[in-house]
């Protein structure tokens, strides 16, 4: 039985345990929650609503139990059997985000088919037994390149993301019209699974202009949305991300004692939803992985979220919660992948590239196998809230292939002369004002800039490369330049030669997925780079953005055997061969140092030997019985095989 819905006072115990401590009020899940799901309820009447200090639906008292699962992070093929896991261990909703950068990668170009296809996902969850709450943003977070936003966005230089300024609230006013139609017909009313849509995310800790909500609020009601409008905040950015006539919901970032008076103040005893719990934090390349405890200053807070560590067991403090009447979105449910470029970056205290996992220590695992805390979990739904048990997928087979090796390259240097015609310029260009993508620029991958040098001495770049940069002179690699390195020095005695090449290869990798810096987000060289203290002019820039359509370009058979002293940016081709029934895997990078790999063109994401992250994710619909092509960019020195193994290996 889960005690409801009335609080009527906060306390402290002697525990320190911040509880909820007067109720009014009963309901059984048994009677409600079972019996509120899609398919059960054919004649709708009124959808998600704020009664007192509960929520209802269709009248009847309802529990949010929900989790985030990102459609774009987990292969289509993959997608019923996540949802129905999420479904199998008790929850009742799934959470989504729409990332805009995804759906209109270049301007005017929509994509919404294959694994962009956020309708069929809805569809889905609808005939899982889960009602949906959509985020589409334009701004979603999510630890996504830029938030979330397109990069195209950035080729206006007095661009102001996440507010009114025009040329921004044209660009959401066009990209609205396409996709909330879209969602429309997903609404509850219309017999969808839809209940509750989230307008924008975290702006109070953003929230450079005071009109902007308002005006998102309005873009999405105009064009049809009527559920719930839902914000989320963070404890102490709740009153400047407040809307009227919307809920505020909290984001577990620095919760106290005051989150609760502020929630009050704001809209009285209505039920609280605590939107974003996490069990850990993203990794980033090159640090130590974080651990549950990552977040010890929030258990301080509020110690009954104590049961999101990573234990075998659902602690006694979830009750409480529970008995507390609090709804929850569990993020992540199953993190999945950071397939491709999308992963973003953080800014601690220094710029932080994250990992292609996000398995984020969801209660399933980036491959979407089961963990413990998933069956804890389950548990105590069935046990103490009276959730029955539903049927549970079995887990997915994977496979340890035969490593393969990769017999044939082609160094970089040597693809050049068949790559689109380089742009011509006397100063830099930035990644998103590349004349490419008719229009749009490029968002992510390399960019390749070459200009004549007549002497050697110091190479600075002042901050204007970003993110990381090889130097070479011609083909000879001369040292890095990033975020902490800012200068080289090019020896005088390589410049042996009249008009040396000077060639700089500068990755994005992951612009600001938050913060107040986003605008700031041009990627490549961004300004001028220095020789001597005076500014390098002529310059040649090739766009290397590693897509499907560079992978597949005309080549002529240009392969050749591997050298295995070969050192430098180089692409590696390999055969994995197999039978019928191609099952998920791990791809192993042993001996290799830093890149990307792509299997029937599809890109996995990068690695880099600095870890913690040492596999990458092969689901096995992206494999095929026979021959698959795997493509390897490797930027400095390759191994000599590529190997598999059927467990994940993420560094914790």
């Amino acid at each position: 039985m889960l005690t409801l819905l009335r609080p009527v006072g906060i306390l402290y115990l002697s525990s320190g345990l911040l509880v909820l401590a007067q109720f009014r009020g009963h309901f059984s899940p048994r009677m409600n929650q079972i019996f509120l799901t899609p398919s059960r309820m054919i004649n709708r009447g009124v959808g998600l609503k704020v009664e007192g200090s509960s929520f209802t639906l269709d009248g009847s008292p309802f529990l949010i139990i929900a989790g985030t699962i990102h459609y774009f992070r987990v292969p289509r093929e993959y997608w019923r059997d996540r949802l129905q896991k999420l479904k199998a261990c008790g929850f009742n909703t799934v959470t989504t985000h729409i990332p805009w950068n995804l759906h209109e990668p270049r301007k005017g170009w929509f994509y919404f088919t294959a694994n962009l296809d956020f309708v069929t996902f809805v569809a889905m969850a609808s005939e899982a037994g889960l009602w949906v709450i959509l985020c589409p943003g334009p701004y979603v977070g999510g630890d996504l390149d830029l938030g979330g936003l397109p990069s195209w966005l950035l080729r206006d230089p007095k661009m102001k993301l996440r507010t009114t300024y025009k040329g921004f609230t044209k660009a959401v006013n066009h990209y609205f019209d396409k996709i909330i139609p879209m969602i429309v017909q997903l609404q509850y009313a219309k017999g969808g699974p839809i209940i509750a849509v989230q307008v924008e995310n975290e702006y109070g800790s953003y929230h450079q202009d005071k009109r902007y909500l308002k005006y998102i609020k309005k873009a999405l009601v105009t064009r049809g949305i009527k559920v719930l409008l839902m914000t989320g905040d963070d404890g102490e950015a709740l009153t400047r991300g407040h809307l009227t006539q919307a809920l505020s919901t909290v984001h577990m970032r620095h919760i106290k004692k005051e989150t609760y008076d502020t929630l009050f103040s704001l809209q009285g005893r209505s039920p609280i939803l605590m939107m974003v719990y996490t069990a850990r934090s993203l990794d980033g390349w090159g640090t130590a992985p974080h651990f549950a405890d990552s977040h010890s200053e929030y258990f301080l807070a509020l110690p009954f979220i104590l049961f999101l560590l990573p234990t075998c067991s659902v602690k006694e403090e979830v009750r409480e919660m529970f008995n507390a009447s609090f709804s929850l979105n569990f993020y992540m449910f199953h993190g999945g992948t950071n397939f491709g470029f999308m992963g973003g970056s953080a800014s601690l205290d220094n710029y932080l590239p994250m990992i292609t996992s996000y398995d984020y220590g969801a209660l399933l695992t980036e491959n979407g196998e089961y963990t413990p805390e998933y069956f804890s979990y389950q548990d105590f739904f069935s046990f103490s809230l009276g959730i029955p048990k539903h049927p549970q997928p079995d887990s997915i087979p994977k496979a340890t292939y035969k490593s393969v090796i990769t017999p044939y390259y082609i160094s970089l240097w040597d693809v050049m002369p068949y790559l689109e015609e380089p742009i011509s310029s006397v100063k830099p260009i930035c990644m998103e004002k590349l004349s490419v993508n008719q229009g749009s620029g490029q968002s992510s991958g390399y960019v390749l800039y070459e200009t004549m040098i007549i002497s050697g001495g110091l190479l600075t770049t002042k901050g204007h490369l970003q993110d990381r940069g090889q130097v070479f002179v011609d083909d000879i690699y001369i040292g890095i330049l990033d975020h902490s390195t800012n200068h080289l020095t090019i020896p005088t005695k390589m410049v042996y030669k009249n008009n040396p090449t000077l060639r700089i290869l500068v990755e994005n990798q992951g612009r600001l997925a938050y913060g107040q810096n986003i605008n700031k987000e041009r990627k490549g060289l961004i300004g001028d780079i220095y020789l001597n203290n005076s500014p390098l002019r002529k310059f040649k820039i090739y766009s290397l953005d590693m897509k499907t359509k560079f992978l597949r370009r005309d080549l002529p058979n240009i392969w050749k055997p591997v050298v295995f002293k070969h050192q430098g940016p180089a692409f590696f081709l390999g055969i994995l061969r197999m039978g019928n029934y191609p099952r998920d895997t791990f791809i192993k990078m042993e001996g290799w140092t830093k890149g990307v790999i792509f299997i029937n063109g599809q890109n996995l994401g990068r690695y880099w030997n600095i870890g913690p992250q040492e596999t990458l994710y092969l689901p096995g619909p992206w494999l095929r019985p026979g021959s698959n092509e795997i493509i390897v960019f490797e930027e400095f020195k390759p191994g000599l095989q590529i190997h598999f193994t059927n467990m994940s290996h993420l560094g914790y």
